[in-house]
């Protein structure tokens, strides 16, 4: 009888693989992430686009035609931008952006999505669509509904109490 091959890791005891069951999560949540996000970086790729752009050119798009404070927009992120300026800088180059400075007050930029970024978004929208099948399709409504809410619980401790992802 031919020896079959074994996962080694996997035939490794939890406790082995593993500080504890909080590790075990955070790992499985951390590659799960890096598995998903693969799938979302070709779709951008394809249009010159990091998930950070297109992510704010959609939180954009949602406000149009009103422009959002830079801080807001950044609190809004999925991720946190350590450098908004530069992300709006690259945005603004394309044309995708614009940004204007009230004249009552200086200090504050407000940003909004112009038509070419609305352009590119509709092309994107339907990319994106599939790509979120690709991502999750395979799981049900209520399978989705119970991972969005133990996501929203496991985070919600390390979130500010008015995040707009709460």
């Amino acid at each position: 009888m031919p020896h079959e091959k074994t996962n080694a890791l996997s035939d490794l005891p939890r406790a082995t693989r593993f500080d504890s069951v909080n590790q075990e999560a955070y790992l499985n949540l951390w590659r799960t992430y890096d598995r998903l996000r693969s799938i979302e970086d070709a779709v951008f790729l394809q249009f010159d686009l990091t998930a950070q752009q297109y992510n704010t050119l959609r939180l954009l798009r949602g406000e149009h035609p009103q422009k959002l404070h830079t801080l807001v927009l950044a609190k809004r992120l999925v991720s946190k931008a350590p450098d908004i300026t530069r992300l709006l800088d690259r945005l603004e180059e394309r044309k995708l952006i614009s940004r204007e400075r009230p004249d009552d007050n200086r200090r504050v930029v407000k940003v909004g999505i112009t038509s070419h970024g609305m352009k590119l978004l509709q092309k994107l929208d339907c990319e994106v669509i599939e790509c979120n099948k690709k991502q999750l399709g395979h799981l049900d409504e209520s399978q989705l509904n119970q991972l969005v809410s133990l996501l929203r619980l496991a985070r919600a401790p390390h979130e500010e109490p008015d995040s707009f992802w709460r």
